[in-house]
């Protein structure tokens, strides 16, 4: 039996070329790309390579073939790598403006992992104060480890790091992994409130070993329910 393609997608916004922010986003490739399971194709989007269509696309409303290609290979992803540097403690408008072009339907329930880069440790929390709040709103399944990288300890052996690298990247593919043990990511847009809760709970109990027409006494439905609509 023919194993299915795994294709991961790496979003990095560095502004210069080398780049800290393309650095960390290479190494979170790395280590992501050794726990997935194969074959696997990589795709690294450098966002300034697309600054001008962006631009055009914003005000015009129409994108280059090259930039088309680029958020098409976005939403079919498996899986994303996200990582962009600090700008007045968040992340840059340039990734924010890509970022905006992609249709928010099509990155439900797609897992993403977070990563950031900046001058100082105080810029840490952009990971969660920001990155995360945006990629909650597009509904996505982003890892609870986020790794930021200082500019002051590039070249530095820092364990800590490495650490929080590798926790990461097992999380990210674990959630690959979940994904394709209940048949992908769930849809993003069904047709109505009810169809929607009935997908939810078929993914649910696959999750967790449940047979969907055995008996029960309704506590996970309603736990769904209540998470879900409260």
């Amino acid at each position: 039996m023919e194993t299915e393609m795994t294709t991961l997608v790496v979003i990095s916004a560095g502004m210069r070329r080398p780049s800290t922010t393309r650095i960390l986003a290479d190494e979170l490739s790395a280590a992501v790309s050794a726990r997935l399971p194969g074959p696997l194709t990589v795709t690294n989007v450098e966002v300034r390579d697309y600054a001008q269509a962006i631009i055009d696309a914003l005000l015009g409303g129409f994108t280059h073939s090259d930039l088309d290609e680029a958020i098409t290979a976005v939403e079919d992803a498996d899986a994303l790598i996200a990582v962009s540097p600090t700008f007045q403690g968040s992340y840059s408008g340039l990734f924010k403006s890509f970022i905006d072009l992609l249709p928010p339907n099509d990155l439900a329930h797609k897992p993403v992992l977070l990563g950031a880069t900046g001058s100082s440790e105080r810029h840490s929390l952009i990971i969660d104060h920001a990155m995360r709040p945006l990629f909650s709103y597009l509904r996505t399944m982003t890892v609870p480890t986020g790794v930021y990288l200082t500019t002051g300890t590039l070249g530095e052996e820092n364990r800590g790091l490495r650490a929080r690298i590798n926790r990461a990247a097992d999380e990210l593919a674990a959630f690959v992994e979940l994904n394709a043990a209940t048949r992908g990511p769930l849809p993003a847009a069904a047709g109505d409130e009810s169809t929607t809760t009935a997908i939810e709970l078929d993914q649910a109990h696959a999750e967790l070993g449940l047979s969907p027409a055995g008996p029960g006494d309704g506590t996970l439905e309603r736990m769904l329910r209540t998470l879900g609509r409260g």
